[in-house]
């Protein structure tokens, strides 16, 4: 066999591999869909806050930790009213069922940054690290870069900042 013939089979085997490869790459859906994430800005001497975004998981999924290079400690959270006193406490796990999105939002579930090594100031960003569980069982995670902000971005954020008297 020539050296061009060697060369073009090699560069065939190599197409080929390419393209089953863009096909399996292509044939499964993102996992995890984060949307609007945001963090809280704090002020000086403050040691926790929230961030807060949707999720919305491709299938039955578990959102089961956070972590950031920013805080000591990093849960997630739930809030919710015990007869007429608003609770906050850490779980274990959020579900994130298939196809449906999940608001992390203030006063309900959201991600608890505590101890914080320094504020957190508006206009920066923190990155934060989703650890997830799939109904099989397998891990995974995301990393997900999340402006700090004193508000929600979005249309109300907007026009509560347009809006003057």
């Amino acid at each position: 066999m020539c050296i061009s013939t060697r060369f073009s089979n090699v560069r065939t085997l190599f197409m080929a591999s390419l393209v089953l490869t863009a096909g399996l790459v292509s044939a499964q859906p993102a996992a995890v869909k984060v949307e609007g994430a945001w963090a809280r800005a704090t002020v000086q001497g403050q040691k926790g806050t929230g961030a807060f975004m949707s999720i919305t998981a491709a299938q039955g999924t578990r959102l089961v930790g956070v972590s950031t290079p920013v805080a000591g400690v990093a849960e997630v959270h739930e809030m919710k009213m015990e007869g007429d006193v608003m609770r906050m406490r850490a779980v274990p796990a959020l579900d994130l069922p298939a196809g449906k999105t999940v608001q992390l939002k203030p006063g309900s579930y959201h991600l608890m940054l505590m101890d914080l090594k320094t504020p957190l100031l508006k206009d920066s960003t923190v990155p934060l690290t989703l650890r997830f569980k799939n109904a099989a069982g397998v891990d995974s995670q995301m990393e997900v870069i999340v402006p700090v902000a004193t508000v929600a971005p979005g249309p109300k954020a907007a026009m509560a900042q347009d809006h003057k008297h």
